[in-house]
Protein backbone atom coordinates (compact mmCIF):
# COMPACT_ATOMS: atom_id res chain seq x y z
CA UNK A 1 0.00 0.00 0.00
CA UNK A 2 1.78 3.23 -0.88
CA UNK A 3 1.77 6.72 2.03
CA UNK A 4 -0.94 8.01 0.29
CA UNK A 5 -3.20 5.14 0.61
CA UNK A 6 -3.16 4.36 3.93
CA UNK A 7 -5.94 5.82 6.36
CA UNK A 8 -5.46 8.33 8.77
CA UNK A 9 -8.40 10.23 10.28
CA UNK A 10 -8.10 14.28 10.67
CA UNK A 11 -7.04 15.85 13.74
CA UNK A 12 -11.50 16.24 14.06
CA UNK A 13 -11.05 12.30 14.26
CA UNK A 14 -12.65 12.21 10.57
CA UNK A 15 -11.58 9.27 8.32
CA UNK A 16 -9.63 9.56 5.26
CA UNK A 17 -6.28 9.33 3.88
CA UNK A 18 -3.38 11.83 2.84
CA UNK A 19 -4.36 10.95 -0.96
CA UNK A 20 -5.72 15.19 -1.42
CA UNK A 21 -2.03 15.73 -1.01
CA UNK A 22 -0.93 13.25 -3.14
CA UNK A 23 1.57 15.01 -5.95
CA UNK A 24 2.93 17.19 -2.84
CA UNK A 25 6.02 17.20 -1.51
CA UNK A 26 5.63 16.22 2.85
CA UNK A 27 7.62 16.68 5.32
CA UNK A 28 5.74 14.31 7.83
CA UNK A 29 6.31 14.82 11.11
CA UNK A 30 5.24 13.47 15.25
CA UNK A 31 4.50 16.39 17.28
CA UNK A 32 4.08 16.95 20.61
CA UNK A 33 2.97 20.30 22.64
CA UNK A 34 4.94 19.35 26.03
CA UNK A 35 8.42 19.21 25.07
CA UNK A 36 11.90 20.27 24.92
CA UNK A 37 11.54 20.19 21.07
CA UNK A 38 8.06 21.68 20.97
CA UNK A 39 10.12 25.35 19.55
CA UNK A 40 10.62 23.45 16.20
CA UNK A 41 6.52 23.89 15.57
CA UNK A 42 7.55 27.49 14.70
CA UNK A 43 10.16 26.33 12.25
CA UNK A 44 7.80 24.20 9.98
CA UNK A 45 5.23 26.90 10.21
CA UNK A 46 8.01 29.00 8.53
CA UNK A 47 8.73 25.86 5.95
CA UNK A 48 4.90 25.96 5.41
CA UNK A 49 5.05 29.44 4.99
CA UNK A 50 7.82 29.29 2.50
CA UNK A 51 7.12 26.58 0.42
CA UNK A 52 3.60 25.82 0.71
CA UNK A 53 2.78 27.40 -2.48
CA UNK A 54 4.97 25.62 -4.75
CA UNK A 55 3.69 22.23 -4.02
CA UNK A 56 5.19 21.29 -0.58
CA UNK A 57 3.30 20.42 3.41
CA UNK A 58 4.33 19.83 6.51
CA UNK A 59 2.07 16.87 7.84
CA UNK A 60 1.93 16.66 11.70
CA UNK A 61 0.73 13.38 13.82
CA UNK A 62 0.63 14.38 17.33
CA UNK A 63 1.89 11.24 19.98
CA UNK A 64 2.11 10.96 23.18
CA UNK A 65 4.70 7.68 23.32
CA UNK A 66 7.37 9.75 24.62
CA UNK A 67 7.01 10.58 28.14
CA UNK A 68 3.60 11.45 27.68
CA UNK A 69 4.37 14.84 26.42
CA UNK A 70 1.35 15.24 24.16
CA UNK A 71 -1.08 14.37 26.75
CA UNK A 72 -3.97 16.74 25.00
CA UNK A 73 -7.26 15.84 23.77
CA UNK A 74 -7.59 16.62 19.62
CA UNK A 75 -9.71 20.29 20.67
CA UNK A 76 -6.42 21.06 23.04
CA UNK A 77 -4.08 19.88 20.62
CA UNK A 78 -5.40 22.00 17.98
CA UNK A 79 -5.58 25.26 19.69
CA UNK A 80 -2.31 25.17 21.14
CA UNK A 81 -0.98 24.76 17.40
CA UNK A 82 -3.01 27.74 16.33
CA UNK A 83 -2.59 30.16 19.02
CA UNK A 84 1.22 29.32 20.25
CA UNK A 85 2.49 28.76 16.68
CA UNK A 86 -0.29 29.98 14.27
CA UNK A 87 0.19 26.49 12.50
CA UNK A 88 -1.47 26.36 9.35
CA UNK A 89 -0.56 23.07 8.32
CA UNK A 90 -2.73 19.79 8.43
CA UNK A 91 -2.67 17.59 11.86
CA UNK A 92 -4.15 14.16 11.98
CA UNK A 93 -4.92 11.93 14.12
CA UNK A 94 -3.07 10.98 17.57
CA UNK A 95 -0.98 8.05 16.67
CA UNK A 96 1.60 5.42 18.15
CA UNK A 97 5.27 5.58 16.08
CA UNK A 98 7.03 2.71 17.49
CA UNK A 99 6.00 -0.97 18.70
CA UNK A 100 3.08 -2.98 18.12
CA UNK A 101 0.80 -0.55 17.89
CA UNK A 102 2.69 1.79 15.51
CA UNK A 103 0.01 3.31 12.93
CA UNK A 104 0.37 1.77 9.72
CA UNK A 105 2.62 5.24 8.23
CA UNK A 106 5.40 4.99 10.49
CA UNK A 107 5.23 1.15 9.85
CA UNK A 108 6.11 2.07 5.95
CA UNK A 109 8.31 5.31 7.12
CA UNK A 110 10.39 4.00 9.65
CA UNK A 111 11.90 1.58 7.14
CA UNK A 112 13.87 4.36 5.92
CA UNK A 113 17.14 5.24 7.51
CA UNK A 114 18.79 8.12 8.18
CA UNK A 115 21.86 10.16 6.93
CA UNK A 116 23.78 7.85 9.22
CA UNK A 117 22.05 4.59 7.62
CA UNK A 118 19.56 4.08 10.19
CA UNK A 119 16.59 2.24 10.22
CA UNK A 120 13.98 1.36 12.81
CA UNK A 121 12.15 3.45 15.69
CA UNK A 122 11.75 6.83 15.53
CA UNK A 123 13.99 7.88 18.35
CA UNK A 124 11.77 10.91 19.87
CA UNK A 125 9.12 13.64 18.79
CA UNK A 126 9.61 15.87 15.64
CA UNK A 127 11.47 13.18 14.00
CA UNK A 128 11.21 14.34 10.51
CA UNK A 129 9.97 12.34 7.06
CA UNK A 130 10.87 14.14 3.45
CA UNK A 131 8.10 12.12 1.26
CA UNK A 132 7.75 12.59 -2.79
CA UNK A 133 4.77 13.98 -4.27
CA UNK A 134 4.55 10.17 -5.83
CA UNK A 135 5.14 8.67 -2.04
CA UNK A 136 8.81 7.96 -2.06
CA UNK A 137 10.26 8.16 1.06
CA UNK A 138 13.70 10.60 0.07
CA UNK A 139 14.89 11.67 3.55
CA UNK A 140 14.79 11.12 7.08
CA UNK A 141 15.88 13.46 9.63
CA UNK A 142 16.23 12.53 13.61
CA UNK A 143 14.36 14.76 16.30
CA UNK A 144 17.55 17.13 16.97
CA UNK A 145 17.48 18.43 13.11
CA UNK A 146 15.73 21.72 12.96
CA UNK A 147 13.52 22.00 10.50
CA UNK A 148 14.97 25.21 8.91
CA UNK A 149 18.79 23.02 8.99
CA UNK A 150 20.35 23.19 5.87
CA UNK A 151 19.71 19.54 5.38
CA UNK A 152 16.26 19.53 5.35
CA UNK A 153 15.66 22.69 3.07
CA UNK A 154 18.17 21.51 0.14
CA UNK A 155 16.28 18.46 0.56
CA UNK A 156 12.74 20.00 0.04
CA UNK A 157 14.36 22.52 -2.86
CA UNK A 158 15.44 19.71 -4.63
CA UNK A 159 12.14 17.45 -4.28
CA UNK A 160 10.47 20.61 -5.24
CA UNK A 161 12.24 20.43 -8.49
Amino acid sequence: MEIFDIPVATLAGEPGDLSPLRGKVLLIVNVASRCGLTPQYAGLERLQEKYGEQGFSVVGFPCNQFMGQEPGSSEEIATFCSTTYGVSFPLYEKIEVNGADAHPLYQALTQQPDADGTAGDVQWNFEKFLVSGEGEVLGRFRPKVEPEDPTITQAIEAALR
